[in-house]
């Protein structure tokens, strides 16, 4: 028999000695249940709609987490930082469906655990923006299960991942069908029952039946999660597994899944834990706690529960188990590219307070992008708009521009409508907030303002996206890169400045200062001609940047030349970035057809598929639909 097994462990918690319990602690069995794409539309977190008895229970149980946060409004670049410890701006991986490095001394946290004799099993999505290691499971796929560890007395570790609430099972119809064909047809959600839609929809019918959607999706999701708890007590295992129940971001409709604001960082969180694992306090049946957990505090706690020193380079802290370190006052977030589309905004969220950085905020709330614009409730928000509909909180969110910061007050104005940051009353925490934000950003290495064509270029160099900010003079990098980006909202008066950093010999501080002059449009044209000479910069980004500068000052010939030519590049980001401008530039752009026609070949990056096919159908006043 294995010294850590837990009946082992169990036996001597019960009949052993304080002090041999002391030394020989307890491994406990560790569940997870992750769900996709849900907020915490849960019974148990009182919304009236919600029809899930099997995580009430659980929260009965157990603790409910009531200020437990995601890092980042999409799956992949979340999973990315629970597996890991830190955050995707700090690895790279915050860029969606990109392929990072790690430097070889992070791991996935699961082998620390099967290191220390845990079964760990994956059931059986994985999308962690890396190539993990063959070490980080034991098993991990759609049979993976801890019933099926070679040894019955062996610790596990174990995850099922259910896609049954993904965003893909609102929008179509046929898979919508495939996730609720276990309900009954009176389990169906009526749509006239809805009582309220969040105030950013437009209250319609096609909205009424993706809400309605969702709670179904939601239901199924609980029935799927109560037969999992059924084999844990079948396999009398339920009094030695601790289990958590989260998902992997809010839910999959417009201004959530994607978004910074809580609709898209909010989730639920539940944790039973067996009376005879807990420590001091922790895990009382049916409590509730507004500690500020990110998900990223996830792996050391599985660590911290499973009585294991935690690596020194993890960003998050543990929440369970002994030796807690104090609680946070802030959790973070980041969005970056979403699919084909890019936008840098930055979060901080205290219990009260939402603070967000947008570094591009003359790009649009709602940029096109195939997969939501595919989603009725999306196409809805369209149409409203363009009949002039809208309630006065979704037309917010199709302004064609951002401010630069906002700040809210989630407890007065929990869907984050009112934005406080020009609000005099409301100086000394936007101060506060914004500190936190650029402590942030420097304490974890935050290489969003990298370009990502350039953060490729690095990584080549130094084998990981992580060293990137850890090199000789980085603090100075960063310090450079935000005063630059800064100085693209300064308007005019940050003309000079600008042009200095031209000089800079850093392509990323090149770039923010080519961005910034085209943000200025007309009123840098004077600069023209010392722009044109960065359409033959070292760096293709910086190229770009150049090339969109100068089509912003009217005068696009030089740029579509080499926008063009970058279209057809080696690198698949740099035929992104270019495929991204040149949609930009609308009817500038018309002498560029056939490049953008050329566009829909790629064959590697289905990204630059969809931005071409956009470009072209407004260009050509087509509706072509890509995958």
């Amino acid at each position: 028999m294995r010294m850590n097994s837990p009946s082992l462990c169990l036996l001597l918690v019960l009949f052993a000695s304080p002090l041999a319990a002391q030394q020989t602690p307890a491994r406990p069995n560790i569940l997870w249940i992750s769900t996709e794409d849900i907020s915490a539309h849960i019974g148990c977190y009182g919304d009236p709609h919600a029809i899930t008895p099997n995580i009430d229970r659980l929260a009965r149980e157990g603790v409910r987490y009531t200020n437990a946060y995601v890092v980042a409004g999409v799956c992949a670049p979340c999973r990315s930082s629970i597996i890991t410890g830190l955050f995707p701006t700090a690895i790279g991986t915050h860029h969606m469906r990109c392929r990072a490095e790690l430097p070889t001394n992070i791991r996935c946290f699961s082998e620390y655990l099967r290191k220390a004799g845990y079964y760990c099993t994956n059931n059986s999505k994985t999308d962690y923006q890396f190539k993990h290691p063959a070490s980080s499971w034991d098993a991990s796929g759609g049979k993976a299960h801890w019933r099926n560890r070679p040894e019955k007395d062996q610790p596990f570790f174990a995850v099922f991942n259910f896609t049954t609430t993904h965003e893909s099972r609102i929008t179509s119809d046929e898979r919508y069908q495939a996730a609720t064909a276990s309900l009954t047809t009176d389990q169906f959600m009526d749509t006239a029952a809805i009582k309220t839609l969040p105030p950013y929809y437009p209250d319609t019918p096609v909205t009424r039946k993706d809400w309605a959607r969702n709670y179904d999706l939601i239901r199924s999701m609980d029935q799927q999660a109560g037969k999992l708890l059924e084999q844990l007590e079948e396999d009398g295992l339920a009094d030695s597994t601790i289990v958590f129940f989260w998902s992997d971001h809010g839910v999959g409709l417009p201004r959530a899944k994607r978004w910074l604001y809580d609709s898209g960082m909010h989730v639920p969180l539940v944790v039973r834990i067996p009376s005879l694992l807990r420590t001091e306090k922790q895990g009382q049946p049916g409590s509730v706690t507004d500690e500020l957990v990110s998900l990223i505090d996830l792996a050391p706690t599985m660590l911290n529960l499973a009585h294991l020193p935690l690596p020194a380079y993890f960003q998050g802290r543990a929440f369970l188990g002994s030796s807690l370190t104090p609680q946070r006052q802030y959790v973070y977030g980041a969005r970056d590219r979403m699919d084909e589309r890019y936008d840098i905004i930055r979060a901080v969220r205290d219990k009260q307070f939402k603070y967000l950085r947008n570094y591009e905020p003359f790009k649009p709330y709602y940029q096109y992008m195939n997969t939501p614009e595919k989603g009725a409730t999306m196409r809805e928000l369209r149409r409203e708009h363009a009949a002039g509909r809208l309630p006065e909180a979704a037309r917010l969110f199709m302004a064609d521009s951002k401010p630069p910061e906002e700040l809210y007050d989630t407890v007065a104005d929990p869907h984050e409508l009112k934005n406080l940051a020009n609000d005099p009353e409301y100086r000394t925490v936007l101060e506060r907030m914004r500190a936190a934000h650029l402590d942030w950003v420097a304490d974890t290495r935050d290489v969003g303002l990298i370009p990502e064509p350039e953060i490729i270029v690095r990584e080549q160099a130094l084998g990981s996206r992580y060293a990137i900010l850890r090199q000789e003079g980085a603090e100075d990098l960063v310090r450079q890169l935000r005063r630059v980006a800064n100085l693209g909202l300064a308007g005019k008066d940050g003309l000079d400045d600008l042009k200095q950093a031209l000089s800079s010999p850093d392509a990323a501080v090149r770039y923010w200062a080519l961005i910034g002059l085209g943000n200025l449009g007309p009123e840098a044209a004077p600069l023209a001609n010392l722009i044109t000479v960065y359409l033959e910069d070292s760096s293709a980004i910086a190229r770009i940047a150049a090339a969109r500068a100068l089509a912003r000052m009217d005068q696009p010939a030089r740029a579509l030349e080499v926008l063009s030519r970058e279209l057809a590049s080696s690198e698949e980001w740099v035929r992104l970035n270019a495929a991204i401008v040149l949609d930009e530039m609308d009817e500038q752009a018309r002498p560029a057809v056939m490049a953008l026609k050329e566009a829909l070949k790629d064959r590697q990056n289905k990204y630059v598929v969809r931005v071409a096919n956009r470009a072209l159908n407004e260009l050509l006043g087509t509706s072509n639909i890509v995958p």
